[in-house]
């Protein structure tokens, strides 16, 4: 097991320096922590020993990094998880990402100094170095939603291929042909899966294929209202809008309502991929795609817990359904929506 003079040594700083990175002080200078922590990476160290904690005890308590409490789904995720736990014997330990890697990797630092048993996961893009070291001192970790790539843990996510299927039968169903979808990072992979299959299958379901339709935000509202808008700005003009999560409808929303006008962005139908709870009492309501998000949470806990005594875990993909709320007539609807 490396030291924290092992790391120093491989870093070339002082051991001060190596501790008060590892510690997570910030007087330090850019170019020395980012030394200590690939060093750190390099070396499967982590601070203050939690792998050998790990092995030795254990502290009854689970890490979960959600990607965006403000998410409804990872609001019920975490819920769930919570409760799960909490029947078996397991506090939690919640955090929040805000969809940011910087933030994602501080929580990363937290969780391992805490000596968490395990860890369930949402991540925001690629391994990081802090990730890296983090799986390198063995702690049992299980994906919630989002995988990968490299990263051998078991997956307990929406099945988006699936719920894409539903949003383009429905469309299909509809007579729409002019269509606009507002994607998520392709970094991500929920928004790479979405979009592909969207972009996969929407020929053969009488959808135009003009990518002047397709645009991407950032999984939260306002880079879904701009990425709207550059949709609008092109001079084209769908009859219905996807927006692959629920953050990104209501930013589809805003962005109509801003080029469009409230009266003619009601005639626009939308769907959404994620149902939130106020859908239904929008004006028109939004059909959707439901996710089961506490399924998701219950089956992570389960497969950590797994993981961490000693059993194995199978990933698994939970099926989707369709929220039809399309029974307007839309040529009558006048109300904004909200």
């Amino acid at each position: 097991m490396s030291t924290i003079k092992d790391v120093a040594r491989r870093a070339g700083v002082s051991l001060g320096t190596a501790s008060r990175v590892l510690s997570g002080s910030t007087s330090t200078s850019p170019e020395s922590r980012a030394k200590v922590q690939t060093a750190a990476a390099e070396l499967g160290y982590i601070a203050h020993g939690p792998a050998r904690s790990l092995r030795r005890s254990r502290t009854e308590v689970l890490g979960l990094l959600v990607s965006d409490i403000r998410n409804p789904f990872f609001s019920e995720l975490a819920h769930a998880a919570e409760s799960e736990a909490m029947k078996r014997g397991y506090a939690v330990l919640l955090a929040n990402a805000d969809e940011d890697e910087v933030q994602a990797d501080e929580y990363l630092r937290i969780f391992a100094s805490q000596r968490v048993d395990g860890l369930l996961l949402s991540p925001q893009g690629p391994v990081t170095p802090r990730l890296a070291a983090l799986l390198a001192s063995r702690l049992p970790v299980v994906l919630l939603n989002r995988s990968v790539e490299g990263l051998d843990a078991p997956l307990y996510a929406t099945d988006n291929a699936q719920g894409v299927g539903l949003v383009l039968d429905w469309l299909e169903r509809r007579g729409h042909r002019d269509v606009a979808f507002v994607g998520g990072p392709v970094t991500i992979s929920t928004g790479a899966e979405r979009q592909a299959a969207y972009l996969a299958g929407r020929e053969a379901h009488g959808i135009s294929t003009d990518d002047a339709f397709v645009d991407a935000g950032d999984f939260q509202a306002e880079g879904a209202t701009a990425a709207m808008i550059r949709i609008l700005d092109r001079g084209v003009l769908p009859t219905a809008v996807f927006g692959a999560n629920g953050p990104t409808t209501l930013g589809v929303l805003h962005g109509l309502r801003e080029r469009l006008g409230a009266e003619a962005a009601s005639r626009i139908e939308v769907i959404s991929f994620d149902d939130l709870e106020w859908f239904e009492f929008a004006s028109p309501p939004i059909t959707s795609v439901r996710n089961d998000a506490a399924a998701i949470g219950r089956l992570g806990v389960r497969g950590l817990i797994d993981l961490i005594e000693g059993r194995e875990a199978a990933s698994a993909r939970i099926a989707m359904s369709l929220v039809d709320r399309s029974l307007v007539d839309r040529s009558s609807a006048s109300r904004p929506v909200s």
